[in-house]
């Protein structure tokens, strides 16, 4: 398999599981304020944090594939 292939293949998984992990955090707690309206705040603050761990993953995940494909 060439090179550039299995980068762009890494690249597309490093851009479609964040999304993934993006739109079942949003499920999950849109069910859960449906469920119980006065647990908002301990809910967005899981759902903020979910977040932002999965966004850093997909940052560090991103500068490893650019210098991959950036070493030659």
């Amino acid at each position: 398999m060439n090179r550039n292939i299995a980068l762009t293949i890494i690249f597309s998984i490093c851009i479609l599981a964040p999304a993934v992990v993006m739109a079942f955090t949003g499920h999950a707690s849109i069910t859960a304020l449906g469920r119980n309206p006065s647990a908002a705040p301990k809910i967005f603050t899981a759902m903020m944090i979910t977040l932002i761990f999965a966004e850093a993953v997909t940052i560090v995940a991103f500068l490893v594939v650019w210098q991959l494909f950036a070493a030659k």
